[in-house]
Formats: structure tokens, sequence, C-alpha cells
């Protein structure tokens, strides 16, 4: 019997969907019913270095339970934004949640050429802004949720990714701003921070002489990134510790009993170095 469903008839954007915490959470989402558009660069047709791609997260979300919708999309580039909320709109006809997970980073800290800089922030904190913009005529319509994912780099600095933790730390600005702008309309914004090792495809990569066999898999960010969505809209403005938010809540079990030290601490973040 398959359990039960609290996301059936809800439609979930999910951006960087094809691998990692996003593909895991776009199935998540699926096991729980909702109709989940999945979107990044990568397709069947299109394939980057990295595995995975669009249209296989929108199959898995169908595997799932749920209905996958796979869009591709360069969100390096505002028309496509735009192109892709239509697309979303015109299918499913409404959107109830967003959730901002793609990301990208470079080696280089005040080296870094100004073109990845600029795309850096071009993926990590202008995408986020444009489709929040975009979809809210869509979310205020539903009591919308939106879900920002931010990483611990955003607190310290962990050479080379200057850039990466800078667009970070404005993406959780952009969380608490714009959670205080939509609160009018009903629409809840919170910020979910990566803090511990993380599994996926893009940080093994960046840190491939750790031990990996420590780290947690992708499905339990998932699990605390769909937590935040079925939170009520009066749950807005969060900026949740990945960690933190898995003692607090005793979901994620397989950190929540975790009592190492706390995320924040300079130790912790000195830990995490290149991890996130």
């Amino acid at each position: 019997m398959r359990e039960a469903q609290p996301f059936k008839n809800r439609v979930v954007i999910v951006t960087g969907a094809s691998r990692g915490v996003g593909r895991a959470t776009a199935i998540r989402l699926g096991e729980q019913g909702a109709a989940v558009a999945c979107v990044a660069r990568a397709t069947d047709a299109t394939r980057l270095k990295l595995p995975g791609t669009v249209d296989e997260t929108a199959r898995a979300v169908n595997a799932a339970g749920g209905e996958g919708l796979a869009v591709p999309c360069d969100l390096s580039k505002p028309d496509r934004i735009e192109a892709m909320v239509n697309t979303v709109m015109a299918h499913f006809g409404g959107i109830d949640a967003l959730v901002n997970n793609a990301a990208v980073t470079f080696a280089g800290d005040l080296d870094l050429e100004l073109k990845r800089y600029e795309l850096t922030f071009a993926i990590n904190t202008t995408a986020p802004l444009l489709a929040t913009r975009l979809c809210r005529p869509h979310l205020a319509d539903r009591n919308g949720r939106i879900v920002n994912v931010s990483s611990a780099a955003a607190l310290a600095f962990y050479s080379p990714m200057m850039a990466y933790g800078m667009s970070k730390i404005a993406l959780e600005h952009l969380t608490v701003s714009s959670a205080a702008i939509l609160a009018g309309d009903k629409i809840a914004v919170n910020c979910f921070r990566i803090d511990t090792a993380v599994a996926s495809e893009g940080f093994m990569m960046n840190s491939p002489d750790a031990d990996h066999s420590t780290w947690v898999s992708t499905a339990v960010a998932a699990e605390g990134i769909v937590w935040m969505l079925s939170q009520p809209t009066t749950y807005t403005g969060r900026l949740e510790s990945m960690v933190a938010l898995a003692r607090r809540e005793g979901i994620m079990a397989e950190i929540a009993h975790n009592r190492g030290p706390d995320p924040s601490s300079p130790w912790s973040l000195d830990r995490a170095r290149g991890l996130a």
C-alpha cells in the first residue's frame, strides 16, 4: 500500500533537479503525490559531465507515484526562466511551491575570472530572485511556499569558493527579505542551509580526496526540504541549519542524533571546508 500523499494535486518546481539534492527532493515529492517540474540544463539528448538528466528525474518521479515534467532550462538566462515558469503554468495550471536548489561553483577566490564570478551569481542568486518574482502571482493564488537551498559556505571563507559563499549569503538575504515582502500574499519563504557533508555528485567531485563514507545521502537533505514545504505559511523567514533542524524537529534521523559540534561553530565550519 502506498503511503499517504500529502502533496497530492500540488505542483512544485525544483531547480537543479537532474542530480543530487534536487533530484532526491523531486523524487520524495513524487512519493507524496506531487506534480514536479524538474528543471535543469541536462537532458537525455544533451548530457553534461556529471550524471543525471531532467528526463531521468521526471521518470523517477512518475515511478514514485507523482507526475514528473522535465523542463530543460539554462537558469543563467532570464528569458529562459520566464519560459520555464510559463511552461509549468501551461502544463499544470498552477504552482504551489518553488525550490531554488540549482547552484554552480568554480575554483578561485580574488583571482576568479569575472565571467565565472558573474555566472555563479546568475545561477545561485539572480535565478532564485527572478523565479520568485515570476512565480509570485501563481504562488499567491495557492498560499505557496518557497525554499532556497544554501550552504555552510555562506557563513565563512572556504578557499577556493569565495564567490560561491558570497552568492549563498546573498541568497539567505533574499530569503528573509522576500519572506517579509510576500507575507501579505501568504507565501512562506525559508532557507535550508546544508551544513553537513551530503554525498551529491557535485560535492563529491569538489572533494575527491574526502572520506565519502561518512557523508549522508541526498535523500536526507530532501526529507528536510520537503518537511519545510509542509509547514503552514506562518512558518516563514527562517534560515534553518540542516543539522540544527534535524535535532530540533527529530527529522532526518541519519543526522538528528549526531551530537557533534553545533554547525555554526568555527570548528564545525572549518571541518566542512570544501564539502558544501
